[in-house]
């Protein structure tokens, strides 16, 4: 069962997708992406933890805290978090509806990503 613990460092573990200094540190998300770890982007483009090890950008201008930000245990080491992001590219906001899997590990963070994906929607159509 999750505890309050729980909730907050996966909290603060997928928040810290969306900082530029922790999403771009190659070391750190090495210990954060499971080695089966794959995203499927907004876009529907698929990505592979290797291909996202090796990508960098200059920042992330994302709302934090996430807006909707949710957690549902799936299994006792297993959880899907979900939640809304709200990010600005080239001036303009784009909505997404995101889901993650998480799995508890034996690492620092105690938890690794195995999966994620975005949806993108219009607000209007909530």
């Amino acid at each position: 069962m999750l505890n309050t613990t729980d909730i907050a460092t996966l909290r603060r573990l997928e928040e810290a997708l969306w900082i530029a200094e922790t999403r771009f540190d190659a070391s750190y998300m090495n210990e954060i992406f499971a080695p089966d770890f794959f995203e499927v982007g907004r876009s529907g483009r698929v990505w592979s933890r290797d291909q996202l090890l090796n990508k960098s950008a200059p920042s992330i201008d994302a709302v934090l805290p996430l807006p909707s930000f949710a957690v549902r245990e799936i299994t006792p080491d297993v959880v899907q978090v979900t939640y809304v992001s709200q990010v600005t590219y080239d001036g303009t906001v784009e909505y997404g509806r995101r889901s993650s899997i998480w799995s508890r590990a034996d690492t620092k963070a105690g938890w690794q990503l195995r999966f994620h994906q975005g949806t993108p929607f219009a607000p209007e159509s909530n």
